[in-house]
């Protein structure tokens, strides 16, 4: 795939067997390195486990922001109040939600315009991101300062 802005895209997907927290570790930057190509992002307030205590409060004002979209006449009040809620990534508490709730979300994505650019589903199990030859390098650097070895990402194959 290419990416018009900076050239070939790379899927990355998350290795098998890794613990929770490098788990969440890895979604928080990849989040954090992709932000500026987010243009749309949105999230299921779901989980297949309990809501760690840490993230409730994000919890509690991601379902508020679907309340207000329901009020203000942009999200439908049929819908269901925990699904397909709109984040704006370019605002910093709501990108700080979307960071705190993302390792444990039984869904939420992010797009540049109609291209999928991360993707993360299973309560924090599958994560699956584009990103270009720098990005890669930037969130293996980030990765790396934790000492979370680049492994922890492999190459996304259609064929899988």
């Amino acid at each position: 795939m290419i990416n018009q802005d900076s050239g070939p895209d790379r899927a990355l997907v998350l290795a098998d067997g890794l613990g929770p927290a490098v788990v969440a570790l890895v979604h928080r930057e990849a989040l954090r390195v992709l932000r500026a190509s987010i243009d749309t992002a949105h999230i299921d307030a779901y989980s297949d486990d309990a809501w760690p205590s840490a993230v409730v409060r994000s919890y509690e004002r991601v379902l508020s922001l679907a309340r207000a979209a329901v009020a203000d006449g942009t999200r439908p009040g049929r819908a269901d109040p925990g699904m397909g809620i709109d984040i704006d990534v370019r605002d910093d508490e709501q990108f700080e939600m979307l960071l705190d709730l993302v390792p444990h979300t039984i869904h939420a994505e992010g797009r540049r315009a109609d291209r999928l650019v991360f993707a993360a589903s299973d309560s924090g199990t599958s994560l699956w991101i584009a990103v270009t030859q720098e990005q890669q390098a930037e969130l293996l650097s980030r990765l790396a300062v934790h000492g979370i070895p680049p492994t922890v990402l492999t190459v996304w194959h259609r064929d899988r």
